[in-house]
């Protein structure tokens, strides 16, 4: 997992196979991380161009990511952009 985060904070172009933009969501982003046969996801948001905030992870079962999962990321983001602004 540190592996897959320093790469994403080192690179100036990361591999799709590490971090990608989910479409259809509000500007939500996937980390990936592959370990033995696990697949674990953690999923965020930019505040501003370069910090990135991790709201939930997951371990993934199957090639779709959980509805649910991409809500709680949505929420917890709304949720930080209220709080800052104050």
């Amino acid at each position: 997992m540190l592996w897959v985060l320093k790469l994403i904070e080192e690179l100036e172009t990361i591999p799709g196979q590490y971090f990608k933009k989910l479409t259809g969501t509000d500007d939500i982003w996937e980390v990936r991380v592959q370990f033995g046969n696990d697949t674990f996801r953690l999923l965020g948001f930019f505040d501003g161009g370069h910090l990135i905030i991790l709201t939930n992870g997951f371990a993934k079962k199957t090639q779709k990511t959980p509805l649910s999962e991409i809500q709680l990321a949505e929420r917890r983001k709304k949720d930080y952009l209220s709080r800052r602004k104050q």
